[in-house]
Order: C-alpha cells, then sequence, then structure tokens
C-alpha cells in the first residue's frame, strides 16, 4: 500500500492515453508535467491541432513537453529537472532510451492495450479482434529497452464480444487502463521495488507481435474466407477501415454479417443478391457476406438501403467487387 503521493511525469498523445490521465487526475495524483507528441496539422487548413493529452493537461494547468525526441541530451535534462518518482506512458509514439527509463527512481511503466505477451506492439487491440482472440485486456509494465518486454506488474482482463469492433475495444480499454494504472498504484509499495526483479517476467515463446495497421492492408481480398474478412471488418472499424471497389469506386464497409451459402461456386467478390438488408458478396471459402453498413467516396456512412437508394444500379448484372477494370 502506498501511503505517500508519488511525482508522476505522464507520457502519451491519443483518446486512448486522455482516458488514463483523466483517471489518475480524477484520483488526485501528483501529475508533475505531461509530455505528448508535437502538434499535427490537421484539417483542410492545415492548422497544427493539439492532441487530446495535451488539451487535457492544459487545461489543468500542467506543464506540457513535446520533445521530437530524447537524442538530444537537454531534453534528457529537462525531464530530470522535474524529479519525478514515476512516469507513466501510454500511446505516447516514440521510443524511450535507457537514458529515460533510468530518469525517473521507480522507473517507467507503461499501460499497454493487451494480455501480455501476447499482442506485443502497435495494434494490439485490433489484432486480437483479426484473430479472433477471445479476450484482451490491460497489461501495466514496467519499461525496459525492448518493445513492450518488460515485466507484468498488474492484469486487468477484458472479454472480446461477437460483434465487439476496434472502436468498441479501443474505448473499452481505454477506460480499463485508467483503472488498472490507479490499481496498481494503489498497490504500488516503494520499499519492495527493485527494476531488476520486480512483477512477472514475460515468457518470450508465447509472444506475438502486433504489426501497425496500414490503409494498404484494408484494401478487402475476397479470395480469403467470409469468417477471416468479417473479422478484420470488425477491427479495423475505427480506422484504417476495410474497402473494396466496384466499377473502379471505392467503397468503405464498416459493418458484415455471415450471409447465405450460394448454391453454385461462383468468382469471389460477386454481388450475388442486394436488398434493404444488405449486399451480399461471395467469399473465397463460397460463404457469403452481407455489407450492412458501407460509405462511397464523397458520402457519409450509410446503412445498405440508403445506399441501394441513390445507387442500386451500382451492383445490378452481379459486379466483382474489387475486379480492375
Amino acid at each position: 500500500m502506498n501511503n505517500h503521493p508519488l511525482k508522476i511525469i505522464f507520457a502519451g498523445t491519443p483518446d486512448f492515453a486522455a482516458s488514463a490521465l483523466k483517471a489518475l487526475l480524477e484520483q488526485g495524483h501528483d501529475i508533475c508535467a505531461v509530455y505528448c507528441q508535437p502538434d499535427r496539422p490537421s484539417g483542410r487548413g492545415k492548422k497544427l491541432i493539439a492532441g487530446p493529452v495535451k488539451q487535457l493537461a492544459l487545461g489543468h494547468n500542467i506543464p506540457v513537453e513535446q520533445p521530437l525526441n530524447f537524442k538530444q541530451e537537454s531534453s534528457v535534462e529537462q525531464l530530470a529537472s522535474y524529479q519525478a518518482d514515476l512516469m507513466v506512458v501510454v500511446a505516447y509514439g516514440l521510443l524511450l532510451p535507457q537514458a529515460v527509463l533510468d530518469t525517473p527512481r521507480y522507473g517507467c511503466v507503461n499501460i499497454h492495450g493487451s494480455i501480455l505477451p501476447r499482442w506485443r506492439g502497435a495494434a494490439p487491440i485490433q489484432r486480437a479482434i483479426e484473430h479472433g482472440d477471445d479476450e484482451s485486456g490491460i497489461t501495466i509494465m514496467q519499461m525496459d529497452k525492448g518493445l513492450d518486454t518488460g515485466n507484468m506488474l498488474l492484469k486487468l482482463n477484458c472479454p472480446i464480444e461477437d460483434k465487439e469492433t476496434g472502436s468498441s475495444l479501443h474505448d473499452k480499454l481505454a477506460v480499463l487502463g485508467g483503472q488498472a494504472i490507479n490499481q496498481y498504484l494503489t498497490d504500488f509499495n516503494p520499499s519492495k521495488f527493485d527494476a531488476s526483479n520486480y512483477g512477472e517476467v514475460q515468457d518470450d515463446t508465447l509472444a506475438c507481435y502486433a504489426h501497425k495497421l496500414s490503409k494498404q492492408e484494408a484494401e478487402i481480398d475476397w479470395s480469403e474466407g467470409a469468417e477471416q474478412i468479417e473479422r478484420r471488418i470488425r477491427a479495423f472499424n475505427g480506422w484504417p477501415v476495410c474497402f473494396t471497389s466496384v466499377n473502379n469506386k471505392r467503397l468503405r464497409v464498416w459493418q458484415a454479417q455471415p450471409g447465405i451459402k450460394p448454391e453454385t461456386e461462383q468468382t469471389p467478390g460477386t454481388v450475388t443478391g442486394f436488398s434493404k438488408n444488405g449486399i451480399e458478396v461471395v467469399c473465397g471459402d463460397q460463404k457469403t457476406l452481407l455489407l450492412t453498413h458501407l460509405q462511397p467516396d464523397g458520402s457519409k456512412k450509410m446503412d445498405a438501403a440508403a445506399l441501394l437508394n441513390s445507387r442500386k444500379e451500382w451492383f445490378e448484372n452481379s459486379p466483382v467487387l474489387g475486379s480492375r477494370g
């Protein structure tokens, strides 16, 4: 039990991190500084926009630091000047050198969106859904020089529902991450801390890597099985969003569900039927998917009924989705 408030530096940038920072502030933790990535240009005007963590920090009058990296000695010296006990890192977006990891008295801990050692890396939430995992969760981890390889300090599990999307699981884990870090800090005992022997060692033989998402891999390959495609559609719901094309017109696919197996073999990607309930497309295993929520380029997301009301001709004569020319 920690009876002495810790002086904490928080490092993170997007919404997922802001949820954890908010939870720490609500519990009254002493956040002496916040680190986040430099502001990025956004929108048509390409104006520099502060990220969610920076906005939250400024709203609480917390000093904000935004170094490009920690390659400059002055950046590490600035970090050390805060004399922090602990650095809490979540979705920061920068690799931290050993000099940074060693600066706070009790090192740096990371809020990671999986049950380690499964899904180390940049996209653990989406990869868990894409690969059909039954559960995910949050791991509080003592950071070391490896990528998500440090000792595990606390784990909270979260089931993955049948219709879970990348967006919905992201939001659940964002809340759970705040709960987990507060629980860890409540139970933290400084007198027992030993950076070299603290927490549960990860079993590297059970590790797998969650590669960063790319827009390219979001294009649907209709030669894959229906179940695999449906999982990826759910996983990428949020970003980058799966897409296909119909007569060379790009079409984002936000939601789909199992369809009816066709009676005869057809080319993967063939539209086998459509109604207000969805657009049915045959997949590589000759099962079909019913595409229920879609988005043509230049339009908003809509259900199949709305799409067919304005673009029914796109799906007549059994076109093959994704085909070129």
